[in-house]
């Protein structure tokens, strides 16, 4: 079982702006050692600093090392994509939260009730599936965190088929932002793997 520190301490990592992947390395005592992330952000180093404050909070001795997505070359493969967050909406009137994704040059648009936070993770997965992905997961918890940097949204799936939980966290402009970030935090890596191995075979028939 994972520590409660170190738990909360890769929370507050993935919190981040720009984190995409977190990784822990432990030494033969079991103490955190090595930490590695994989970030994308138009201000880097801003995004190392950040590690190493919170690192320092947690495992001052450990090394933080820093890989950012920004420099890998045009070469990857396209299975390599991952969903991106275009817009939300939230109508104050009635709380539907409307969420545009894009991956792929596709467009995928969700809406959910249930306010900026529940309504916001629903939204998210709808929209997963308006481009075609099957998600068979179902929103647990969404719940706001006070962090070391600010406000954040952790959002828990767990899955259909068998006992398993995703998480994802994130913080950003308002709630409805930041659950929609959360749900792709936790689901994106599930979703763009395998080269579209998630995603629904086209209707044939509807095509011809």
């Amino acid at each position: 079982m994972i520590p409660a520190i170190e738990e909360d301490f890769e929370l507050e990592l993935r919190s981040l702006p720009g984190v995409l992947n977190v990784g822990i390395g432990h030494g033969g005592n079991g103490e955190v050692e090595a930490i590695t992330l994989l970030v994308r952000s138009k201000h880097p180093e801003a995004v190392r600093e950040g590690a190493l404050q919170v690192a320092s909070l947690y495992y001052p001795d450990a090394t933080v090392i820093v890989e950012f997505a920004n420099s890998v070359t045009s070469g990857r493969k396209a299975g390599g994509e991952r969903v991106a967050l275009v817009r939300v909406d939230l109508n104050e009137a009635d709380g539907v939260s409307e969420v545009h994704l894009s991956y792929a040059g596709e467009v995928g648009i969700g809406r959910a009730g249930s306010g900026p936070l529940i309504g916001g993770a629903e939204a998210t997965m709808a929209a997963l599936r308006d481009l075609g992905f099957v998600i068979p997961f179902y929103v647990m918890t969404v719940t706001k965190v006070d962090t070391v940097i600010g406000w954040s949204v952790i959002v828990t799936f767990r899955s259909l088929a068998q006992d398993e939980d995703k998480i994802g966290i994130a913080r950003s402009e308002g709630d409805l932002e930041s659950s929609a970030k959360a749900t792709l935090d936790a689901l994106n890596r599930y979703v763009t793997a395998g080269d579209d191995l998630n995603r629904e075979a086209p209707d044939l028939e509807a095509l011809t």
